[in-house]
């Protein structure tokens, strides 16, 4: 199907634009109606991309290509390779359970809720399929304002200050990545990233970013703004602050999206612009992101373990996790780039499954805080077993999803120096720590008080939306083959032109085989 990708994206965004015609919230069973089998319809045109693809292959795939602004030489590029598949199909399948999670909890503006969501969801897609640096720039700032909204109207009682931080700082870091783009548009006269595919050769003779000879002071100045913009969205330590306030104020689908899906944006970023477009700033580089990667895994777990609030705990784990992301990039190895890249799916169904099931204890008591809890398995066996999991695959136990990734990157890490592995296995320790402490004390012991007591168990919508999630983190995490075969081919041939840089005689770093 030629269109395929287009269809991707834009069949959520239409779907979520009926939604909001169903109306007020007298039509707000219809609302609910029409958006989840939108999210359903968004997910199910995902699956011929799995189907379709040629994991044998590191060119872009499904590609479509039309000149959208011609006197700037902008395009409606997109494409996906085997490191962008993944996450079009995670997005469209977390939306799924989004739209599930508030089918009950949120009972006002219900039309306009779900649109959110769904428009966001193709908005996102947009993102992961966009080869083309200003229209991937449009999609990136387009998908904050939905986000935005679902935080300030849906959030909690301090959800306008937790919007407005979340917007002043993503605002903080799109500028120089605005700026960074019109440089490089400045030098080689188009937004094209990669190069352009057979075929397509509409604009002329051009010469992409991808292969712009910069010199190495010019890549150091754009890679340090990309490294402000994508650090801000994943984040990264020092501009880490907003996601905590942001989780806490959120709704359970703004938490779940927020963290299963916004966070991957930024370190997508380092994927697609940062690495090839300044490959030897990154390895001149590479020391300032592995520094911060270690603080977030390190300093912010223990950070974690200070909190009485889950939500918040669960958020300051997620900085911690997203960490091993920034690592495993920089380690400049197959193996670490491919683990931090399992690392961010199996966050996305980890964290989607801890913040739906603070959200299942939330809706029943509206409280998150953890001394307000304990003896919860007493009364809630079933809800129990399946945050039982979650938390161990949160805290990187064998046979989950959660492992994998962390070792795989542990792994890359020894190869690259071995305090470096060090200070990364810490979160092992550090991790089942924060996540233990806070389920032996909300789900183990005796009933805490009357309010616990008269818990009801998890519904049958519940049960199917913790199963599925469930099935995803076992078995990503008894056999990861299915993820990691896709990626193999287009991780390799990133890491091939990183090595090889623009400068080859600065880095004498042997080539890959």
């Amino acid at each position: 199907m030629t269109n395929l990708l287009s269809i991707v994206i834009w069949t959520p965004v239409l779907a979520g634009l009926l939604v909001l015609a169903t109306g007020s919230d007298r039509n707000a069973a219809l609302a609910r109606g029409v958006a989840l089998v939108g999210a359903l319809l968004g997910f199910a045109v995902t699956i011929p991309l799995y189907l379709g693809f040629d994991p044998a292959s590191a060119a872009l795939q499904f590609v479509e290509f039309k000149l959208w602004i011609g006197a700037f030489r902008v395009a409606y590029y997109l494409g996906v390779d085997g490191i962008s598949l993944w996450f079009v199909l995670l997005n469209s399948f977390i939306t799924v359970f989004v739209v599930l999670a508030g089918w009950r909890s949120i009972k006002l503006r219900v039309a306009q809720y779900n649109a959110a969501f769904l428009i966001m969801s193709g908005l996102m897609n947009g993102i992961f399929c966009a080869q083309d640096g200003m229209l991937f720039y449009v999609f990136f700032e387009a998908s904050l304002i939905p986000l935005y909204l679902i935080i300030g109207v849906w959030g909690g009682a301090n959800r306008v200050y937790a919007a407005l931080k979340f917007f002043i700082y993503t605002l903080f870091g799109s500028l120089p990545l605005l700026l960074a783009l019109i440089y490089l548009y400045l030098q080689s006269g188009s937004f094209l990233m990669g190069e352009v595919p057979a075929g397509f050769e509409v604009l002329g003779r051009i010469v992409t970013w991808k292969m712009l000879p910069l010199s190495l002071t010019e890549q150091i100045w754009i890679f340090l703004a990309f490294l402000i913009a994508f650090a801000v969205k994943v984040p990264m330590f020092p501009v880490h602050t907003w996601l905590p306030d942001a989780h806490v104020e959120a709704p359970t689908g703004g938490s779940v999206v927020l963290a299963a899906i916004a966070l991957k944006l930024g370190a997508y970023g380092f994927l697609r612009f940062s690495l090839p477009v300044t490959p030897d700033a990154a390895h001149e580089l590479a020391w300032l992101v592995i520094a911060l990667s270690l603080i977030a895994v390190i300093y912010i777990g223990l950070v974690a373990l200070a909190q009485k609030d889950m939500k918040k705990l669960v958020a300051y784990s997620s900085i911690a996790h997203m960490g091993f992301v920034t690592l495993g990039f920089f380690l400049f190895s197959p193996l670490g780039m491919e683990g931090a890249l399992v690392q961010m799916i199996s966050h996305g169904f980890v964290s989607a499954a801890m913040f739906l099931c603070i959200g299942v204890l939330y809706d029943r008591l509206h409280t998150r805080q953890i001394d307000d809890f304990g003896g919860v398995v007493n009364v809630m066996p079933k809800f129990a077993a399946f945050f039982m999991l979650f938390a161990m695959a949160n805290a990187a136990l064998p046979a989950t999803s959660g492992f994998v990734g962390e070792f795989m990157v542990i792994l890359a890490a020894i190869q690259f120096n071995f305090w470096v592995a060090f200070g990364a296995a810490t979160t092992l320790i550090v991790g089942a720590a924060y996540t233990l402490w806070m389920y032996k004390r909300v789900v183990f012991g005796v009933v805490a008080n009357d309010k616990v007591a008269g818990l009801n168990d998890i519904s049958a919508r519940e049960f199917l939306i913790l199963g599925l999630l469930a099935l995803c983190v076992l078995g990503m995490g008894l056999y990861p083959a299915p993820f990691t075969d896709v990626m193999h081919v287009s991780v390799d041939e990133l890491l091939r032109h990183v090595v090889q840089g623009k400068i080859p005689s600065v880095f004498p770093i042997p080539p890959l085989p």
